[in-house]
C-alpha cells in the first residue's frame, strides 16, 4: 500500500461506493423528499433496512476479508451499487426505495467495507495508523464535498432563477442527472481498481494452523479493546448519522432556499478533510484514546448548543459556530476510532473479523437513528424538532465519553 497511485484509488473508493445511498440525501436532504416525495419518517425506514441488510453483513464481510484480496472486493461492490443507482435514477416509489437500500446494505457492507479498513491499515503499519485512517478519512472528506459541491453547480444550472416557483417534474429531472453522474462515478472508480489492484495481496504472518471464521469470532470477542470500540463506534456513528440534518436545519430553522441549504451540506463536509488529516497526524504523536476523549467532548459541547434554542434565524454566525464544533468532534471520531485498532493490540491476522465485529454494533445506528430522527422532525415542526433531536445526540456524547475513557484506561496497563 506504499503505491501513491493505489493510496488515491483506495480514498476514491471508500467515497464512492457511499455517495449513492448517503451522501446524496446528506447534501440535497429536502429536494431528496420532495423528488421522491418522503417524509423523514419514510426515509428513515429506507436506512433501516440497509442497517438490517448490513448487520449481518459486516460480521460475514469481515472473515471475508480476512481471505480474498481487497481490491477484488472493492471494486465488485462498486459495480453493483452503480446499478443501483441507475435504478434510483428512475425514480421509483417508497417501497421500492426500501428494497434498493436493502440491497446497497450488501453491495457496500459484505463486499466492502472490511476490505477497505483493512487496506487501510495495511497501509498505516505499525506506527502511522493515525496518519492512514486520518488521510483515508480526510481525503474520503474531501471527495465527499467535492462531488456534492459538483452536484450543487450541476442542479443549480439545470435549474431556473426562480427556484421556488419550479415545477416538481423539473426538479426530479435535475436531480436524475445528478444521481446517474454519480453511478456513473461509481463504475469510473470500479474499472480503474480492477486494473491498478489486481495483483494487490495483502502478506500476512498467518499461524501454521489457520483458524476458522468461527475460531476468529471469539478469538476477537475476548478482546476487550474490542468491546469498548463498538460503543465508541456506535456513539460517534450516531453523530455522523445527525450531521445528515444540517442541510434541513439551515431550511427549516434558519430559513435558507433550497440550493442554499445543499451549499450548507456540501460545504461542511469540506471540513472533514482538514480535520481528519489534521486528527490523523496529531494522533500518531499522543494517543488515539486521548483524541477519542477529547472528540467526544466537542460532539457533546455542539449538541447541547443546537439542543439551547439559541442556533436560530437570523444568527447565522452563531449556526456555522455551532456546526463547526459538532463536526469537529465528529469527523476527528471517524479519522481515530479504527486507528485505534493498534493500539488495542488487535492481532493483524483477524483485522476484518474484528472489523466486522465492530462494525455489526458500532453501525446499528443505520437501523433506529433514521426512523428515531423521522419521529422527532416529523413529530415536531421546526425548532423543535431539531432540539430533541439533538439532545439524543447529546446522551450518546456521553456514552462515548465514557467507552473511550474506559479504553484509555485498559491500554494503558
Amino acid at each position: 500500500m506504499k503505491n501513491p497511485l493505489r493510496i488515491v484509488l483506495l480514498i476514491l473508493a471508500g467515497e464512492a461506493t457511499f455517495l449513492l445511498p448517503f451522501v446524496l440525501a446528506r447534501v440535497f436532504r429536502p429536494t431528496f423528499l420532495s423528488v421522491f416525495q418522503l417524509n423523514n419518517t419514510q426515509l428513515g425506514s429506507c436506512y433501516s433496512v440497509y442497517g438490517f441488510v448490513a448487520l449481518a453483513s459486516y460480521l460475514f464481510g469481515g472473515t471475508l476479508a480476512d481471505r480474498i484480496a481487497p481490491g477484488k472486493l472493492m471494486a465488485t461492490a462498486l459495480l453493483l451499487t452503480a446499478a443501483g443507482g441507475f435504478f434510483m435514477a428512475t425514480i421509483p416509489n417508497v417501497y421500492a426505495l426500501r428494497w434498493l437500500y436493502a440491497y446497497w446494505g450488501f453491495t457496500t457492507v459484505f463486499l466492502f467495507w472490511s476490505a477497505m479498513i483493512k487496506a487501510t491499515r495495511a497501509w498505516g503499519g505499525v506506527s502511522a495508523q493515525g496518519k492512514a485512517f486520518g488521510f483515508l478519512e480526510g481525503g474520503r472528506g474531501f471527495i465527499a464535498a467535492s462531488l456534492g459541491a459538483l452536484g450543487v453547480v450541476l442542479f443549480a444550472r439545470i435549474l431556473p432563477n426562480e427556484i421556488e416557483t419550479i415545477s416538481i417534474f423539473k426538479r426530479k429531472e435535475a436531480f436524475q442527472f445528478v444521481i446517474f453522474s454519480a453511478a456513473v462515478f461509481c463504475v469510473s472508480i470500479a474499472l480503474l481498481l480492477f486494473f491498478f489492484f489486481k495483483d494487490f495481496e495483502i502478506k500476512e504472518t498467518i499461524p501454521k494452523k489457520r483458524m476458522g471464521s468461527w475460531e476468529d469470532i471469539q478469538t476477537a470477542l475476548r478482546l476487550r479493546s474490542v468491546r469498548y470500540l463498538m460503543l465508541i463506534v456506535l456513539s460517534a456513528y450516531i453523530g455522523y448519522k445527525v450531521t445528515d440534518v444540517f442541510s434541513l436545519y439551515a431550511a427549516e430553522v434558519m430559513l435558507f432556499d433550497e440550493v442554499e441549504a445543499a451549499k450548507v451540506g456540501s460545504y461542511q463536509m469540506y471540513l472533514r478533510p482538514f480535520i481528519c488529516v489534521f486528527v490523523g497526524v496529531f494522533a500518531d504523536r499522543t494517543t488515539n484514546a486521548s483524541v477519542l476523549q477529547y472528540s467526544f467532548l466537542f460532539m457533546f459541547t455542539g449538541a447541547l448548543l443546537f439542543a439551547s434554542g439559541w442556533v436560530t434565524a437570523p444568527s447565522v454566525g452563531l449556526f456555522l459556530l455551532t456546526l463547526l464544533i459538532t463536526a469537529v468532534g465528529t469527523y476527528s471520531l471517524r479519522a481515530v476510532y479504527f486507528a485505534a485498532m493498534e493500539e488495542g493490540k488487535i492481532p493483524f491476522t483477524i483485522t476484518g473479523t474484528a472489523v466486522g465485529l465492530i462494525s455489526l454494533v458500532g453501525y446499528t445506528p443505520d437501523i433506529f437513528v433514521g426512523p428515531i430522527m423521522g419521529v422527532l422532525l416529523d413529530g415536531s415542526e421546526g425548532l423543535r424538532g431539531h432540539q430533541q433531536l439533538f439532545l439524543f445526540l447529546a446522551f450518546f456524547s456521553l456514552i462515548g465519553l465514557w467507552a473511550s475513557y474506559r479504553f484509555r484506561k485498559i491500554n494503558l496497563i
